[in-house]
């Protein structure tokens, strides 16, 4: 080989190995964009996290391939489109891109959305293994109108040979029931506080974050059983602070703290009804709505350690309040009174 000919050979390779480290940083750096909620988003369902019998009835569906249309119904950030997409992707393998359609039904909710998209696709022909069925996940499916399902239920029926349908919804109820008797129906619960904060912890040693214990307590307390919403909170405290601790968490999330609530309510507990306007006074001061801080106070008396007895109490009077709130009067009177009713169960 002559010295013209190893030259060319040595800027070939050259070229090829720029061309492989360009790649290479060039999806680093679409991966280091990525929200954190999509970056550990899992795809089987050994990574899904919670409601593990609702999962396991989806790994039978999806060794056995056929596949009953579905209603999952549950509180937002359990897992329910994930876990749906995880079952397409075990059940349709390669095909996944060409047999998959993901429609938000709280944006494409109309009439015309089932006439055109869904009709359309469930019409096509796609090649699939044998007893595999194409898939189409309606995100917010009780956002659709009524109409909207009504052409949908026929749609169900006319294209069951080759499609099967799977509705994400928060409110079952918003579903027509003649959908409802076409569906298996499949409900999900908000995530434990252990399962949540094991995620996190695991989401920050992959991500090298600066944490301390109550960083971690406030985003667990913050995101109530909601894995998307604990992720995000994480997230944006670590991208604004660069350390999770909890008095960021609580700036990031504007919230009313805890630990201010707690001692509110046991100020509350002794009948010292003069510390504990004191702080509500301060929330107040600082700009929480009123429905913004009886949330908080609901949550955080759930946790105190007091009499049963008591604390049933002290819940009755936070419901009421909270039903005059969100009835519309949301005044700091309305939470001085409920205080005031508060220290009246002590005695």
């Amino acid at each position: 080989m002559t010295d013209d000919e190893c030259m060319v050979v040595d800027d070939a390779e050259e070229a090829s190995t720029s061309k492989n480290k360009m790649e290479e940083s060039v999806s680093k750096s679409k991966t280091h964009n990525l929200p954190w909620i999509e970056k550990y988003r899992p795809h089987t369902f050994q990574d899904i996290v919670g409601n593990e019998n609702t999962v396991e009835r989806l790994e039978e569906f999806a060794k056995q391939g056929n596949v009953p249309n579905i209603i999952l119904a549950g509180p937002p950030g359990v897992g329910k489109t994930t876990t749906i997409l995880c079952l397409a992707r075990i059940m349709l393998g390669p095909a996944f891109s060409s047999a998959v359609l993901e429609l938000n039904a709280s944006n494409e909710r109309g009439i015309e959305v089932v006439r055109s998209k869904i009709k359309m696709f469930a019409q096509q022909k796609v090649t699939l293994p044998p007893g595999r069925h194409k898939i189409i996940i309606l995100d917010e499916a009780d956002s659709m109108t009524d109409g909207a399902q009504q052409a949908l239920r026929r749609t169900m029926e006319l294209y069951s040979n080759t499609t099967r349908f799977a509705l994400a919804c928060n409110n079952s109820e918003k579903i027509i029931e003649p959908i409802q008797s076409r569906c298996a129906m499949l409900r999900y619960g908000r995530l434990s506080d252990a399962q949540v904060l094991a995620k996190v912890i695991e989401v920050c040693q992959k991500e090298q974050v600066s944490y301390t214990e109550d960083g971690l307590e406030a985003v667990v307390f913050t995101s109530q059983g909601d894995m998307r919403q604990a992720l995000n909170n994480l997230q944006s405290t670590h991208n604004g602070f660069g350390h999770v601790s909890s008095e960021n968490v609580f700036k990031v999330c504007d919230e009313p703290h805890p630990l201010l609530i707690k001692e509110m309510l046991l100020h509350c507990a002794e009948g010292d009804l003069d510390k504990a306007y004191k702080i509500i006074a301060h929330l107040w001061r600082l700009g929480y709505a009123a429905e913004d801080i009886i949330t908080n106070i609901f949550r955080v008396c759930k946790t105190l350690d007091m009499a049963c007895d008591i604390k049933l109490q002290f819940m009755k009077e936070i419901g009421h309040t909270h039903l005059r709130i969100v009835e519309g009067v949301g005044s700091l009177l309305q939470m001085s009174g409920l205080l005031a009713r508060l220290c009246r169960v002590k005695s």
